[in-house]
């Protein structure tokens, strides 16, 4: 499954706040540098959907808020 993803970085909590068309919007307590948030996304939506970390994997979009993910062991998102 490919997911675009919509981070906003240093919230006061991790949350899926909802999607915006094809993005989904996310929050995470992480600050960005040196790829912090990057592994709190991959640790949240790992738990979240309950895959090991190693089949979630960032496209592109390391640098920026919007990302794409590549997840494996899933074909649809589950509803929130």
């Amino acid at each position: 499954m490919i997911l675009k993803v919509k981070v906003t970085p240093n919230s006061s909590k991790n949350q899926i706040l909802g999607w915006e068309g094809e993005v989904l919007r996310i929050k995470l307590r992480g600050v960005p540098e040196k790829g912090k948030v990057n592994i709190e996304l991959v640790e949240f939506l790992a738990i979240f959907l309950n895959v090991a970390k190693s089949r979630i994997e960032i496209l592109n979009g390391h640098t920026s808020r919007l990302k794409k993910l590549k997840i494996e062991g899933i074909d649809t998102f589950p509803k929130i």
